[in-house]
């Protein structure tokens, strides 16, 4: 035990994990992003708004480790408190979500390293998708060394590319003009067809509007707050993975918002919508020069790579642990020398090299597939917030049901402003792994219920005239 102890996962290393699994490319955009769907008043009360959702949902992860420390990660809980089903649910499409996310980082990554190397920069050409490839395979056998390990080098990453941003916060704050900031802070925004910016007086309608466009792009910068979570069983104190969600949360809530404010006190915000992409690069550039330039283009590249880490250490684990629980085959959670789901590792691995040869001939067949789980996040959230609510209720403690209740609500809202027709796309995907959950319940001699086979049927009908609409041309991914 004391073995184990000493080589688990410490609380630095557990907050460092929470931090890079956030931050990935999305920072380096979000002034842009937002500026394209509000001015600073209404872009700060979304932030408020976002900042108390999110908070509870971390704040329900941290009391369901120390509540429940017997359970580990979000489908766990889902498990633990709408049965295996729901728990099948919040575990495949952590793992869809994950690895596809994964997708994204090496497309970026290219475009990052287009800086320096012209050929790149389009992210797809055949240079681009060989230098990815060997990225990505790199990545997965430092991982199946030994995730410790691969944590204490996350760590390290997240330091390391903390410091670029860090500079951009210096710089933009020195540079920041008050007469820019709150030039139309409350006004309503619209862009017509030639990309001019048009103002007019605050009303609700205008200023709620600014607020949903700003939710939709704030929700996923936070996807990784359970990261700590996911790995708490590796932790060296299971506790240390609550306190490292909430640490990770107030940290990533100072920066996002001091890194997606500041930009308007320095740019108007016509010009920042239009800004290059990615933002933070060229603001960075515009601020202090090319050398400024290239500063941010490593600090996004080391970004990428810590969040491209993070992201290949977790979605094994979710099917790790589904396998131990009897949700997925056992050869799921095989584990090799170095205590790693080994088999997991290598099937994602090849799932995401498929996806980015895709890539050689169009950009569609990913945006497809990422579009199909780009709320499946959202639903392990919800599940989460949903047992803490139910926890709550059965032991009547306020403390719980609010956190509980907020956190649910903040996340099905969000999948409504993203747009319903991505939960419809979500669920062909759900159908493809329910063949997998068939295997393992058969392996595990755990016969699917009436109540789970109902729920298939229902997913499975809504699969299939997803797909009749998408070749109807009524739906897009």
């Amino acid at each position: 035990m004391t073995d184990s102890k000493e080589q688990g996962i410490a609380l630095p290393a557990l907050v460092a994990l929470v931090v890079s699994s956030a931050i990935g490319s999305g920072i380096f955009d979000l002034p842009s992003t937002l500026a394209q769907a509000a001015t600073p008043g209404a872009a700060l009360l979304a932030w408020v708004i976002t900042g108390i959702g999110i908070l509870t949902l971390s704040l329900s992860l941290n009391n369901l480790v120390l509540t429940k420390p017997d359970l580990t990660g979000v489908s766990d809980y889902a498990r633990a408190g709408f049965g295996d089903f729901a728990g099948f649910i919040s575990g495949w499409g952590y793992w869809l979500s994950a690895w596809l996310g994964n997708v994204a980082f090496a497309t970026m990554l290219m475009s990052s390293l287009g800086y320096f190397f012209p050929p790149l920069k389009s992210g797809n050409s055949i240079s681009a998708i060989i230098v990815a490839s060997i990225i990505s395979w790199a990545l997965t056998i430092l991982v199946t060394q030994g995730i410790e390990s691969a944590a204490v080098i996350n760590a390290i990453v997240t330091i390391t590319k903390m410091i670029p941003i860090f500079a951009f916060i210096v710089i933009a704050l020195i540079t920041f003009k008050a007469g820019i900031f709150t030039s139309h802070f409350w006004a309503n925004m619209s862009t017509n067809l030639m990309g001019k910016v048009t103002y007019t007086a605050p009303t609700r309608a205008g200023i709620f509007n600014q607020i949903k466009g700003c939710i939709m792009v704030m929700m996923w910068v936070f996807v990784g707050i359970e990261g700590a979570t996911t790995m708490a069983a590796r932790a060296k104190k299971k506790s240390d993975a609550g306190k490292a969600t909430i640490i990770g949360l107030f940290s990533l809530l100072s920066i996002y918002i001091v890194v997606s404010i500041l930009p308007y006190g320095y740019l108007p915000l016509a010009k920042l919508q239009t800004m290059r992409h990615p933002v933070l690069l060229y603001l960075f550039k515009e601020m202090t020069g090319p050398i400024g330039g290239a500063f941010i283009a490593v600090g996004l590249i080391i970004s990428i790579l810590g969040a491209w880490l993070s992201w290949t250490m977790l979605p094994v684990e979710a099917t790790s642990l589904m396998a131990e629980q009897g949700l997925l085959p056992n050869w799921f959670g095989k584990l090799n020398k170095h205590r790693t789901p080994a088999n997991s590792l290598w099937l994602t691995e090849i799932l995401i090299q498929l996806f980015l040869i895709t890539l050689l001939f169009t950009d569609q067949a990913y945006n497809f597939a990422y579009s199909l789980c780009t709320s499946s996040i959202a639903v392990c959230y919800a599940l989460v917030g949903a047992y803490e609510l139910k926890l709550g209720l059965e032991n009547r403690q306020q403390s719980m049901i609010w956190c509980g209740l907020i956190a649910l609500v903040f996340e099905v809202v969000g999948m409504i402003f993203a747009g319903l027709q991505y939960l419809w796309l979500c669920t062909i995907a759900y159908v493809i792994g329910f063949v997998l959950y068939y295997r393992a319940r058969k392996e595990n001699n755990h016969p699917i219920s009436k109540i789970e086979w109902i729920f298939m049927i229902i997913i499975g009908l809504l699969a299939l005239t997803a797909i009749i609409a998408l070749i109807l041309g009524k739906l897009k991914a």
